[in-house]
């Protein structure tokens, strides 16, 4: 029996599939494995669909102050916010994240430049990770994209922090499908990859680690990274070269 060592936590996993709901999303189908573990350890689990909202384009906090005339960000982002975990899940299109993840870092980018308490960047003890499914290769390529805009706007990114899976050249079934132009597969695509079992566990388990460790110490210490204090003139061991 688990400990629920992690109940303390709350985890989002923002999906950016094409398809709206309720239409299969193969990445969904990996989100599951890696939820099940999460919700096995007593963590606080949600997850968005995020084509399903009415989410308008552009870098601001709220696009409804730019000419938009709707915009769900505000209210999504509180959720994803609240959480300690954001998870990432994009499919493979053209060798990279999908429209839609892109747009999701953008919005998340228009919030980078809030502080906390501390007068450190917002997300400044959070962690993030990103899953990634598809055919052919990307896997690597998407996730060093998410894992980079993450961490630049404040996230901590553990070590192996993606998991993917992708299927061989060309056209073909995605992972999860049980058949494939008509014809039955003998068990669901991808269920049984060790690499990809692997990989997501560890991601899950190291994204829990490394949350947990900032949670229980109160995220960074402010020393040398509160922008407060920067505008403020502190400057710690700064030494400006111009003076030398």
């Amino acid at each position: 029996m688990s400990e629920k060592r992690f109940k303390d936590l709350k985890a989002i996993y923002v999906n950016c599939t094409l398809k709206k709901s309720p239409m299969e999303s193969h990445t969904s189908k990996l989100i599951e494995v890696s939820k099940s573990i999460m919700k096995s350890e007593g963590v606080s689990v949600e997850d968005i669909r995020f084509i399903d909202h009415d989410v308008a384009t552009g870098v601001y906090p709220d696009m409804k102050e730019h000419g938009w005339e709707k915009d769900e960000w505000p209210e999504l982002f509180k959720k994803i916010f609240d959480a300690d975990i954001l998870i990432v899940g994009t499919p493979i299109w053209l060798g990279e994240k999908s429209s839609i993840a892109q747009k999701l870092i953008e919005r998340l980018y228009g919030m980078s430049g809030q502080t906390n308490d501390k007068g450190q960047y917002s997300f400044y003890g959070k962690v993030g990770g990103c899953m990634v499914t598809g055919n052919e290769d990307g896997v690597k390529h998407c996730a060093m994209g998410i894992l980079y805009s993450l961490q630049h706007v404040g996230y901590s990114i553990p070590p192996q922090a993606d998991c993917g899976w992708i299927g061989e050249v060309g056209p073909g079934p995605s992972y999860g499908d049980t058949e494939w132009q008509g014809k039955k597969l003998e068990k669901p695509l991808g269920f049984d990859s060790d690499f990809t079992n692997r990989n997501t566990t560890f991601m899950t388990y190291n994204l829990l680690h490394l949350a947990s460790m900032l949670k229980k110490q109160g995220g960074y210490p402010s020393y040398g990274n509160s922008r407060e204090d920067w505008d403020d003139g502190t400057r710690w061991n700064f030494d400006n070269p111009e003076y030398r």
